[in-house]
């Protein structure tokens, strides 16, 4: 059988209402293609009617592959399962909610053609979402571009195409709190942008609470940056050399103007609590790589698969 020209790969969670709209407007899409394609829908346990949806579509177009977790493994858990399983020359990652248009994809193809291997979307405007949303999505990309030791585009979410090369690449990494956009950057080969605006959601409600997102930047930073474990370093040399400073200080004002200068207990305990809590954030810190390590030594599977279409075989490993 022929391998299909392009892979969509799409993780679901509780879609239900975005679903048949987003298959309506993704096979439009791929009927104007310039070859073969299939829709990968990954459900990453959702628990309303997104699989038996799948399964209907997939009913009616032979195109459609459904890979069903036995759980929630996480977003980034489910791309990387559309990916273990693209069968396609290119492969496109969206996700289903339609904030990103697949109208798009014809554009990413088109630099793909040109000769790029990593073609991200990049976020020209993003329409219904809320000044917090924004402020924090804008503060977040600066400040992983500043910390992380490769040079991750702003603006740029999971909406992208990548090349057979870059996935075959991106197959063996096995880690399990992974930034995937991340890692498709990490990888090298030639990359380019294009430009969209990010829309509103078209039915139901964000997947992305406050408490997914500060674990998503945490996967980030430490997955890509020591900075965290060097500020400690750094935020201990520079206490010390305050308080080095501090010895002949207090001596001279002690004998100057008596031990009343600095009576009482207030200022120890206030340092003593100070130095307290800065030991128990970088222990924090330290505790989140060493937790991070822990995982990676257990080797449990990424995702265990419920149901999915028989994993490929490439050429090159036949």
């Amino acid at each position: 059988m022929t391998r299909p020209r392009y892979s969509i790969v799409a993780p679901v969670f509780n879609e239900e209402e975005t679903l048949p709209e987003f298959y309506r407007r993704t096979r439009a899409v791929m009927d104007q293609l310039d070859g073969a394609c299939e829709l990968l829908l990954v459900f990453d346990g959702s628990r309303d009617r997104s699989p038996e949806i799948g399964r209907e579509l997939r009913a009616q177009d032979p195109r459609v592959k459904c890979i069903v977790f036995s759980r929630n493994f996480g977003h980034q858990i489910a791309i990387s399962a559309g990916i273990d399983y693209a069968e396609g020359d290119a492969v496109v990652i969206i996700d289903s909610d339609l904030q990103d248009p697949p109208e798009v994809i014809p554009a990413l193809v088109a630099k793909w053609k040109e000769g790029f291997q990593v073609v991200f979307a990049q976020r020209a405007k993003r329409l219904g979402e809320t000044f917090f949303k924004l402020f924090t999505a804008a503060f977040f990309y600066r400040l992983i571009r500043r910390l992380a030791s490769i040079d991750i585009p702003a603006d740029t979410g999971d909406f992208r195409l990548v090349d057979r090369q870059v996935v075959l690449a991106m197959r063996q990494f096995r880690e399990h709190h992974r930034f995937m956009r991340g890692l498709s950057v990490w990888v090298g080969f030639k990359q380019t942008g294009v430009q969209y605006e990010r829309q509103e959601r078209y039915a139901g409600a964000t997947q992305y609470p406050l408490k997914r997102m500060i674990k998503f930047a945490t996967d980030a930073i430490t997955g890509f940056s020591y900075v965290p474990l060097q500020l400690a370093t750094t935020i201990g040399l520079w206490i010390s050399g305050i308080a080095l400073l501090a010895i002949p200080v207090v001596a001279v004002l002690r004998v100057e103007f008596g031990r009343e200068f600095f009576g009482g207990q207030a200022t120890t305990l206030i340092s003593v609590l100070f130095l307290g809590g800065v030991q128990l954030i970088f222990l924090g810190i330290i505790g989140e790589y060493l937790g991070r390590i822990y995982d990676e030594v257990k080797n449990r599977p990424l995702y265990i698969v419920a149901e999915a279409p028989p994993k490929p075989k490439d050429e090159d490993e036949q």
